[in-house]
C-alpha cells in the first residue's frame, strides 16, 4: 500500500507564511524571536524552513536577466533591414513634405472653395444688395 498524504491544514499554511515572512525579513522583532525558538524546538517548523529556503534557492536562478544596453536599437534595425522600411521607417511624412509645402496647398484648396462658394448662384457667400426678396423667401431688410 502506497501512504497518501494528508492535505496541507490551516495551520500548515499559516507556518509556510510565517516562515516566508521570515526568510523576507518582514517579521517584528518579537515575532521574529518566536519564530527562531520554533525553528530551534520544533521539528515540524524546522522541516518546512528548510524545505522553502532550498525551494528558493533552486527558484533564484529564474530571476529575470537585464537586457543589453543596446538591445532595443539592435531589435529595431533588424526589423527594419528585414521589412524594407515598412515597419519603424526612418522617416514619417512630415519629415518627407516639408510644412511650408502643405501650408500652400491648403490655403490654396481653402481659397478654391471660397471662390468656388462665391461664385455660385445657388450657395453664394455674396451679399445681393438692393434686390427685393423673391415671392416665398424670407423677407431681407434692406440696408
Amino acid at each position: 500500500m502506497t501512504q497518501v498524504e494528508a492535505e496541507p491544514t490551516e495551520a500548515d499554511d499559516e507556518m509556510i507564511a510565517t516562515l516566508s515572512d521570515y526568510l523576507d525579513g518582514a517579521l517584528p522583532a518579537d515575532r521574529r524571536k518566536e519564530v527562531d525558538g520554533k525553528l530551534a524546538s520544533d521539528a515540524a517548523w524546522k522541516s518546512a524552513h528548510d524545505e522553502l529556503v532550498e525551494t528558493r534557492n533552486a527558484l533564484s536562478g529564474l530571476q529575470k536577466a537585464r537586457a543589453p544596453v543596446s538591445f532595443t536599437e539592435d531589435v529595431t534595425g533588424t526589423i527594419h533591414k528585414r521589412s524594407a522600411g515598412r515597419f519603424f521607417a526612418k522617416r514619417t511624412f512630415g519629415d518627407r513634405v516639408p510644412f511650408g509645402a502643405l501650408l500652400i496647398v491648403a490655403l490654396v484648396g481653402i481659397a478654391v472653395i471660397a471662390y468656388v462658394l462665391w461664385s455660385s448662384p445657388t450657395g453664394s457667400l455674396k451679399m445681393e444688395r438692393g434686390r427685393e426678396p423673391r415671392s416665398g423667401s424670407a423677407i431681407v431688410p434692406k440696408i
